[in-house]
């Protein structure tokens, strides 16, 4: 498993509920080993409470360049959106930053009901799905209503853009330096993405506007329960950019439902053009935490490298035509 988890010990875990619940006493915990990046646990009291604890990586070591303070974006991201009444985000219970009780920033959060869309849509069917996957699109739509001052990611605030475009550039750039220092065989050149995002600029100047943007919407980071959305977690990587650079408009995980639930059934040339990007950012980036996080089998860095040539080749001929 990737060596940013910061498991600990039954007893750490156990001083850290204390801490943030000196009112309860914990009758059980126990890890929840479905996320790739942080440790995290259900801590359960003696009154039936449960509550999430999440902690991040001890160092730096696994975490790439454009990974800047994630808890603190999450809890950040997550209050934002339960601020402007966004539904299915967990309360944040207690986040404690200074890392005095454990080696890694942490916090507790509410229990969100339900069980991983990723877990159960083999099971379900067609017109299931579909009815999951438009919900998902509304709920990305209602996010499109939180605007920023800014472009950039929540957890650095010491880099902002004023454009959507000089953002990607500078995410695409980080990635690429990321791949550099571990000897990644990417097929593109830096200079190749950054010159022809430069010619693509003019596709980009739409965006007129940052909105809050979750990025890791896939279906592992969403909830269901009686066949309807119940929970959305993992908002570390949400941003202020462009809608369609979430996860949920790539190639892969795109779906028809979806885009009706969004409200986006047919797609212009410049929103086409931008997704098209967004997916090499987001292949790139697949690739490459491949060599940061140690995963057991390279599967995900050849399934990402094809997908990235795909999109690079669609852009490339649409260049042209």
């Amino acid at each position: 498993m990737a060596v940013t988890k910061n498991r600990q010990s039954p007893e750490t875990l156990r001083t850290m509920a204390r801490k943030a619940f000196p009112e309860k006493n914990v009758t059980d915990v126990s890890e929840l080993t479905a996320g790739y990046f942080n440790a995290a646990y259900m801590v359960t009291f003696d009154d039936g409470s449960r509550s999430v604890v999440k902690i991040a990586a001890a160092t730096p070591e696994g975490v790439l360049t454009n990974e800047h303070n994630l808890m603190t974006a999450e809890v950040r991201a997550m209050d934002i959106a339960r601020s402007h009444g966004i539904p299915h985000v967990a309360q944040v219970q207690y986040h404690d930053a200074t890392r005095t009780l454990c080696s890694g920033e942490y916090f507790f959060m509410e229990a969100l009901p339900g069980k991983s869309y990723d877990q159960l849509r083999k099971d379900l069917s067609d017109e299931q799905r579909a009815a999951i996957d438009r919900e998902i699109g509304a709920y990305e739509k209602s996010l499109q209503s939180i605007r920023g001052t800014h472009f950039g990611m929540l957890g650095d605030d010491g880099h902002t853009f004023a454009s959507q475009c000089d953002f990607l550039a500078c995410l695409i750039d980080n990635v690429m330096t990321d791949g550099e220092r571990k000897n990644v065989d990417v097929p593109l050149t830096r200079e190749q993405l950054l010159t022809a995002l430069e010619q693509d600029r003019a596709f980009f100047r739409e965006v007129t506007a940052p909105s809050l943007v979750h990025w890791d919407m896939w279906p592992g980071n969403i909830f269901v329960q009686d066949g309807r959305i119940s929970g959305v977690i993992d908002w570390e990587r949400a941003m202020w950019a462009d809608p369609l650079i979430d996860d949920r408009f790539r190639r892969h995980s795109r779906t028809q439902a979806f885009l009706e639930g969004f409200g986006l059934t047919q797609l212009s040339e410049s929103q086409y053009r931008r997704i098209l990007w967004y997916d090499v950012f987001l292949y790139l980036t697949m690739m490459v935490e491949c060599f940061y996080r140690l995963y057991e089998t390279d599967e995900q860095y050849h399934r990402a490298r094809l997908r990235l040539i795909a999109s690079w080749e669609e852009l490339e001929h649409r260049r042209t035509v």
